[in-house]
């Protein structure tokens, strides 16, 4: 029996890979984190945070041909559930049925989350193997209480390896509901201030 171990890093990083790093000069970095194991398989308390803090991923399949397919899936923040330390899933809602995603998954479980917070620069990719379940209860502790819509199935994803970008090119955007937020104190601030202004001028 082969008792061989590979770094979980080999997920991303194919022979392909790794040869064309070593042709640009960043195979040694890298093979020193596989020295180690590779990447993390575990999710820490510091990116359970960070994903159920999370309104929005993109969920990356592909067919047993290997034709690519990305989507996006939003939701309140929390949506996306923390189940163990190796284990996420989330509630799957009626779409515009395609089932592309579902098509691709029936064939082959690999798939890829790739999250990303612009306000803070920081984006963060899951490598998972990703099960579609029709069980009811599982669905239920998946599904956020309450809600619109009555999901007819969950996917269930087991962590494989997950990494972190560095924050280079990524824009700063923030979204329309804190800058609102801040205008409206703002106002209110400028507001009190008139107040104030007023009864010393009277």
């Amino acid at each position: 029996m082969d008792t061989q171990r590979f770094p979980s890093s080999d997920v991303a990083f194919s022979p392909s890979v790794k040869r064309i790093q070593s042709e640009r000069g960043s195979r040694r970095s890298y093979a020193r984190i596989e020295e180690h194991g590779g990447w993390a398989t575990t999710l820490t308390p510091e990116l359970t945070a960070f994903v159920t803090a999370r309104d929005s991923f993109f969920f990356a399949t592909a067919s047993a041909a290997g034709q690519p397919y990305i989507q996006h899936r939003g939701g309140p923040p929390g949506f996306l559930r923390v189940m163990d330390d190796a284990t996420l899933g989330f509630a799957d809602l009626t779409g515009n049925k395609q089932y592309i995603t579902l098509g691709n998954l029936a064939e082959n479980d690999r798939a890829l989350v790739f999250m990303i917070d612009y306000t803070i620069q920081r984006r963060v990719k899951l490598w998972v193997r990703a099960q579609v379940t029709t069980d009811a209860a599982t669905i239920r502790s998946l599904q956020l209480s309450p809600s619109t819509d009555e999901a007819k199935q969950a996917i269930v994803l087991h962590l494989l390896a997950w990494d972190e970008n560095c924050s280079q090119h990524i824009p700063q955007l923030v979204s329309t509901e804190k800058v609102e937020a801040y205008l409206a104190s703002l106002h209110a601030r400028i507001a009190e201030l008139e107040a104030q202004l007023r009864k010393r001028t009277t």
